[in-house]
């Protein structure tokens, strides 16, 4: 991807360092909500993510009121914070199907009450995938469910959409995308992005380079604004620049690499961000071995 303006002219967003990057993973609910703070102790976790139902299946079982309770107050004695929930699989707002689109908007909705009965900020969504549809029309879709569903779900909840690495029919690769979604937001106010690092470099965004690094931010506060970023997915690139192939690795050891992380972790325009991981998993052990890269990566 190429890059044809100049720097110089382009405003750039005053951002106050109050603090090192957090650090976090997406924690699994699995045996249910009182199980996520202890798993994210284990990992050292300042910041996490999690699903708020099966990320896999379109019915949901209704969120159980003491284990409400349970999460929320283990989440304030932890002083974890803060708290992203991440939108099942399936929706695809882009999509022109019917079925699907209704199907996508009543997830969101849902989506948009459990995360504040939960008491997290944020909502997490995959932008989509248009299938045949063209860019416009998809994009379009995309813009016109969520007004619809922010008219549904009147709360404080903030979208966050995930930049894609631009695999298949996916949108949301290319920031003039995401760009063109929020020009015709109803509710600016409910909306951000959540920039994943594997997918942005997958995209053609060189973030391994001090200068593709500076670029991409620059064109990102340009086309969107950086006071719109609230969360960095921190994952390795198993795949090279503009692969257009989403394949998350561990931290330092993909084409990213561990120099083009420590900027990242450390840029004065992303300090003060989450940072959630969403590495290889078999077991504990290899997220204990990326908190321990990320930790030792962090400027004191």
């Amino acid at each position: 991807m190429g890059f044809f303006f100049d720097l110089t002219e382009l405003p750039r967003v005053d951002i106050i360092v109050e603090r090192d990057m957090k650090f976090g993973f997406h924690i699994s609910i699995s045996g249910g909500f009182s199980k996520v703070v202890e798993r994210a102790k284990v990992r050292r976790c300042e910041t996490l993510q999690l699903f708020s139902r099966n990320p896999r299946g379109w019915k949901c079982t209704p969120l159980n009121q003491k284990e409400v309770d349970t999460f929320k107050k283990d989440i304030e004695l932890s002083g974890i914070n803060p708290i992203f929930v991440h939108m099942p699989y399936l929706p695809n707002l882009a999509s022109q199907k019917k079925e699907l689109y209704k199907n996508s908007i009543s997830s969101l909705c849902e989506g948009l009450k459990r995360t504040e009965r939960l008491g997290a900020p944020f909502l997490i969504m995959h932008v989509g995938s248009r299938l045949d549809a063209p860019e416009p029309v998809a994009l379009d879709s995309i813009t016109k469910g969520i007004n619809e569903s922010f008219n549904r779900v009147k709360n404080k909840v903030i979208l966050l959409l995930e930049n894609t690495a631009g695999m298949g029919s996916e949108v949301g690769s290319k920031f003039e995308q995401i760009k063109k979604i929020f020009e015709q937001a109803d509710d600016k106010s409910r909306m951000g992005v959540c920039l994943d690092t594997a997918h942005t470099y997958e995209a053609g965004y060189d973030l391994a380079s001090e200068d593709g690094l500076e670029r991409t931010l620059d064109e990102f506060d340009k086309l969107i604004g950086l006071n719109k970023l609230h969360l960095l997915h921190l994952n390795d690139s198993k795949t090279t620049l503009n692969s257009h192939k989403d394949r998350h690795w561990h931290i330092g050891e993909g084409y990213i690499g561990i120099e083009g992380f420590r900027r990242i972790i450390n840029h004065p325009l992303l300090v003060h961000l989450p940072g959630i991981m969403e590495t290889p998993r078999k077991d504990t052990k290899e997220d204990e071995r990326n908190m321990k890269v990320v930790r030792n990566l962090r400027k004191v």
